[in-house]
């Protein structure tokens, strides 16, 4: 079972590999529990060596490591699982490559729907609002996160994205999500670790309800 908090790692221009390496640690002991590696518009062997440096951290804290968008890289930086979006191969197609788990970006019912029955691992339901890793992308909104507790099947994985913060995590809760996947509100947190634990905190106590 893959668990309620979701990290998109994303790296910044002006980290170095280290800074990087380190705050995905740290999130990491915070209490995240699914790591995916976005590394958007790099080459390919840049992007597998930083897989490689990514994936034993994942390792070492026992959670399951996926990579954004490509799945011949997965296979080959053997990590558990890659998450595609709409512009992106199909299930079907990604499955020629690799044989791990596989994610799917929805941004409305039909695109959930498909997935579903693609036979998808999980998927993510959003964004929620809008956000710059997502430059031009409109925001699905609250709504789309309800219909998605109310519609989906109860054994569906999904995850609720886009612009989640701690301010408006509770927002998100009250829709109907479990899962939550972040970027910025962790990574870019002063203290990744501690902004991991908050996020914890809430959804542990939003399942305990």
């Amino acid at each position: 079972m893959l668990g309620r908090l979701y990290l998109v790692a994303t790296p910044r221009p002006h980290w170095d590999a280290a800074e990087f390496t380190a705050r995905v640690e740290a999130a990491l002991a915070g209490g995240v529990e699914v790591l995916q590696l976005r590394v958007k518009d790099a080459e390919a062997q840049a992007y597998l060596g930083l897989a490689r440096r990514i994936r034993p951290l994942a390792r070492r804290y026992g959670v399951p490591f996926f990579l954004n968008d490509r799945p011949d890289l997965a296979a080959l930086a053997e990590a558990d699982g890659v998450h595609l979006g709409q512009g992106d191969l199909t299930p079907h197609e990604a499955r020629r490559f690799f044989s791990g788990r596989i994610g799917r970006s929805t941004h409305r019912p039909e695109e959930a729907r498909n997935a579903l029955e693609e036979g998808v691992d999980y998927l993510s339901i959003g964004p929620v609002w809008p956000t710059p890793t997502k430059p031009g992308r409109p925001a699905a909104g609250l709504e789309y996160v309800r219909w998605a507790a109310r519609h989906l099947p109860a054994d569906a994985v999904w995850y609720a994205i886009g612009g989640i913060t701690l301010e408006n995590l509770p927002e998100v809760l009250e829709a109907g999500a479990r899962r939550v996947a972040v970027v910025r509100a962790i990574l870019d947190a002063p203290d990744p670790e501690r902004a991991a634990a908050r996020f914890r905190e809430v959804l542990d106590g939003a399942r305990e309800r």
